[in-house]
């Protein structure tokens, strides 16, 4: 099974997500590194296992109010067979094309940034790169249609439940159920309320080909032991 360490990166520091409530996140406290340098915590997370992938939420740039490009082209220098998977929150398709050809990273395109259907699809189709079916406490965000009608979907697809991010909550397991009846071969990753080697084995079980990952990682409750068995297994 994949599991991807995030790392969510607020006014040039890694900040801790909590239940998609972005205006409340401070700057996270770790105990695998000291301050919150977005460099030292990735270096930090990726010490702990053989991580293929890093997923990187640019909330600044979400939210239109700048970006940390410079910091991601850094790490991803740094780890240059390192997969890293960047939501922007960008939506314009000829931004997206030159993206998946200049980089840095793999687009995540995001429902919560769209309103229009098509132009997701359209978006999916430039960027070559993730969906994100995103959810908060209410139910889907974004088109109805990117949710309903899995036609366009890409390759991979990210079941994001925002309300369970840094919860402690579980995954959303019945979501993830109705996700994967529809994905046919495609690959389902869960993200939102992983809390430590049991969900990574049920998530598998489901089906789940991968799991976002952020606070059970902090936290102690992913044991290197554990992570290392789950990336043997992946595909």
């Amino acid at each position: 099974m994949d599991v991807v360490p995030v790392i969510d990166l607020m006014g040039g520091q890694v900040v801790h997500a909590r239940r998609g409530e972005r205006g409340a996140y401070q700057p996270i406290h770790s105990p695998l590194v000291e301050g919150a340098r977005p460099q030292a915590v990735a270096e930090a997370l990726l010490a702990l296992a053989p991580f293929r992938r890093l997923y990187v939420a640019d909330l600044d740039a979400i939210r239109g109010m700048g970006g940390h490009d410079a910091v991601i082209a850094e790490i991803a220098d740094a780890h240059p067979e390192l997969e890293i998977w960047v939501d922007r929150g960008e939506t314009d398709p000829d931004a997206l094309g030159r993206r998946a050809q200049a980089g840095p990273g793999v687009s995540v395109i995001g429902s919560e940034s769209f309103k229009d259907a098509e132009a997701l699809r359209s978006a999916c189709r430039a960027s070559g790169g993730v969906l994100s079916l995103d959810h908060d406490a209410n139910g889907p965000i974004g088109p109805a249609d990117a949710h309903d009608d899995s036609s366009f979907w890409p390759d991979r697809v990210i079941v994001m439940t925002l309300a369970r991010v840094g919860a402690d909550a579980g995954p959303d397991i019945s979501r993830l159920q109705d996700v994967l009846g529809r994905a046919e071969d495609r690959r389902v990753y869960a993200a939102g309320g992983v809390r430590g080697a049991h969900d990574l084995a049920a998530l598998s079980a489901l089906g789940v080909a991968g799991a976002l990952v952020a606070s059970a990682l902090h936290g102690g409750r992913l044991s290197r032991e554990a992570l290392a068995e789950a990336l043997r297994g992946e595909r």
